[in-house]
């Protein structure tokens, strides 16, 4: 899948250069258990000098609890001599005993532990080659931007060895033996009438496993037998791959039985009836259906077996003991029911949602911004200014953040803001289009609506200049403003642009922009840089170096004013509990409007708590529309609701882990909204 992301524009503003373009994302439904890990270390990207101090500031500002009475902890992790990302620490215990304490991300993506529903943060009810129904419970323990499992029992009585050596967390665990592996077709149960497939791995003793989606598998086409009949082209989506690997060895036999097979030479029957009876037409011969098991193999003594997905399906994976079996189901819908209090005010739940006769999986946080110590900021990808995309993992670890959700849109080609950004009470991008946008503070009070800014350049003789945009990637005839904030420099975004430097509200210098992308020129801290495009560079002659400036801002609604921190997004989807959906009126594209895909959304309810919510692809089908996404938050009980950035941009972040998809399959974005543990 190509990382881009859901930015759009309506045609109506298609000559902003570069724009990036919103595309149906056809990932599979929730991925329970994932493989791919991002580094949880800070990011080393270069910071410029100019903005070091700004951007610093910003990150310092997103508190974290201190690591108090910890022996020692690191952010690698040493699985059966593989290194892998993933945060753990150690504390003194009784007797001069170290406890060992994982973060609960990696100990679900790394080992393959399914958590099950609890209602108190203190302690994580955990099935892993075991029974449900008599749970081992783990003690939890919130430190820095993560929530730690302690282990140590759990370790000791399936026999791993561990050691702690710098930043890395040392874990052997038991050799183990994969003695069969069954595939059975098993009958279509009524609430998911397509045809599900079971596979069965019998082991020797419980070992650790992950799963991870990959890409679409490209279908071979087979020729027609008649020259002059063009190929047929597909009429589905095509399967995706999708590996579950084990630590252990498979059987010989095994490997064998599901290695593949050379392709058979092409048969010559068709022609030959064909000559025979050239008035008979023949049938094309219909493809034989791919194997759901594609391929088994031991790399790095690790039994990986591949499968081959349909659209529409994907794998399940459980666990029982008695005998240890590792359950693959391929289902329509995968996600498991989940209602777990993860920190005190952070609750993280996903269930199916039913509008009408379509099921929507849902992945979504509840947090109640009442609860001391939880407040909410906006997050950037880049340490050096507004121009940079990542991973919202990355970016959410970066700032210590113990939960987020990926926020506006953006231009996917040159990764500048489409829309609002306000962190402290200080825009670091304006909003555009009348869009919707949703503001809040650290009391837990929120306000949503449809956002203009509206700034105006104040010259001489009262002289009144309307300046459209501020450090935005929008790009239009007019003037447009770039501060500090943008970074250190700003480049053409257009040909033959007029660049004003502003220093200390006095116009310092004119410079030709020259052809776009050309020399940067420095942002003076002090001050701000005006940009006069098109038509607007008439004005420069009635801006001479050496005029005083002033600018004058005004918000609307006035309300948006009153909150130190705005995210704009859109289409606005509810407000007092009314669907108030105009996407025409934002300015977005009807393509857009009717695309079914992948949503994020924010929302508050009537009891003041805040949902960040990820909707992904529906039963048998693709993800909602507008339309269809706003339903679905009002019957979640949305009160306001926003849409936010989608498609392969929805990223649902907790404490080192995506719970809605996997990372692999998440885009680069540009900003995103962070939940923060504030320091008692």
């Amino acid at each position: 899948m190509p990382n881009c992301c859901q930015s759009e524009i309506s045609d109506s503003s298609a000559n902003a250069k570069g724009e990036g373009k919103f595309f149906r994302a056809t990932v599979s439904p929730i991925l329970l258990t994932v493989l791919c890990l991002t580094t949880t270390c800070a990011t080393n990207a270069q910071e410029s000098p100019k903005t070091t101090k700004f951007i610093s500031r910003l990150i310092s500002q997103s508190p974290a609890l201190p690591l108090t009475g910890v022996a020692s902890s690191g952010n690698q992790i040493s699985l059966n001599g593989r290194t892998l990302a993933g945060t753990w620490l150690q504390r003194p215990g009784k007797s001069g005993q170290v406890t060992t304490h994982l973060s609960d991300g990696a100990f679900r993506q790394l080992i393959g532990v399914n958590f099950l529903n609890s209602s108190n943060s203190a302690k994580q009810p955990i099935q892993w080659f075991s029974s449900v129904t008599t749970p081992l419970v783990l003690a939890t323990r919130l430190l820095g931007a993560y929530r730690y499992l302690d282990i140590t029992n759990f370790a000791q009585t399936s026999g791993w060895q561990i050691q702690a050596n710098g930043n890395t967390l040392v874990i052997a665990t038991p050799k183990t033996q994969i003695t069969n592996i069954v595939q059975s077709q098993e009958p279509p149960e009524a609430s998911a009438p397509l045809q599900q497939n079971r596979i069965l791995v019998n082991l020797d003793r419980p070992t650790p496993w992950q799963v991870a989606q990959g890409s679409a598998i490209a279908k071979l086409q087979t020729p027609s037998s008649d020259p002059d009949t063009p190929t047929p082209k597909p009429t589905t989506p095509p399967n995706r791959q999708w590996t579950v690997t084990l630590d252990g060895i498979a059987d010989p036999v095994l490997i064998e039985r599901y290695t593949p097979q050379p392709p058979a030479a092409p048969t010559l029957l068709p022609n030959l009836l064909k000559q025979l009876s050239p008035a008979t037409p023949t049938q094309p011969i219909p493809p034989a259906p791919e194997p759901l098991i594609q391929k088994v193999e031991v790399v790095k003594n690790q039994t990986v077996i591949s499968l081959s997905v349909p659209f529409g399906l994907s794998p399940q994976v459980s666990t029982v003991a008695n005998p240890n079996r590792l359950i693959i189901d391929i289902r329509p819908d995968p996600l498991e029911e989940r209602d777990i209090t993860w920190a005190p005010g952070l609750r993280w739940r996903q269930h199916y949602v039913n509008l009408g006769t379509e099921r929507f999986p849902v992945v979504w946080l509840e947090v109640d911004p009442r609860k001391f110590g939880l407040i909410l900021k906006p997050m950037w990808a880049s340490p050096d200014g507004l121009a940079g995309t990542a991973p919202l993992i990355q970016t959410a670890q970066r700032y210590l953040a113990v939960a987020g959700i990926n926020g506006g849109y953006f231009n996917r080609n040159n990764r500048l803001p489409l829309g609002a950004i306000r962190r402290d009470s200080q825009w670091l991008s304006g909003p555009i289009l009348n869009r919707g946008a949703i503001a809040w503070n650290d009391s837990g009070q929120f306000y949503f609506g449809r956002l203009t800014l509206e700034e105006t350049l104040i010259a001489a003789n009262d002289q009144r200049l309307p300046i459209l945009f501020l450090n935005s990637g929008y790009v239009q005839s007019g003037i447009a403003r770039y501060t500090p904030a943008w970074g250190s420099t700003y480049t053409p975004l257009t040909d033959n642009e007029i660049i004003l430097v502003v220093q200390k509200d006095q116009i310092t210098n004119q410079l030709p922009g020259g052809k776009v992308g050309g020399t940067a020129v420095p942002i003076p801290q002090n001050g701000y840089l005006l940009t006069l495009r098109a038509n607007a560079a008439s004005a420069a002659s009635q801006l001479p170096i050496g005029s005083a400036v002033s600018i004058s801002s005004a918000i609307t609604p006035v309300d948006f004013s009153r909150y130190p921190y705005i995210i704009g997004a859109g289409p606005l989807l509810v407000q007092n509990r009314q669907i108030v959906l105009d996407a025409k009126g934002e300015k977005f594209s009807n393509a857009f409007i009717a695309e079914k895909a992948i949503r994020s959304g924010i929302c508050t309810t009537a009891t003041g708590t805040l949902m960040i919510t990820a909707t992904h692809n529906r039963v048998g089908g693709y993800g909602p529309n507008l339309a269809e996404h706003a339903q679905l938050m009002q019957l979640m009980g949305c009160v306001n609701a926003l849409n936010l950035d989608g498609g392969s941009s929805t990223s649902l972040y907790l404490g080192g882990q995506l719970l809605d998809r996997s990372p692999s399959t998440a885009a680069r974005v540009h900003n995103g909204i962070g939940i923060f543990l504030q320091p008692r």
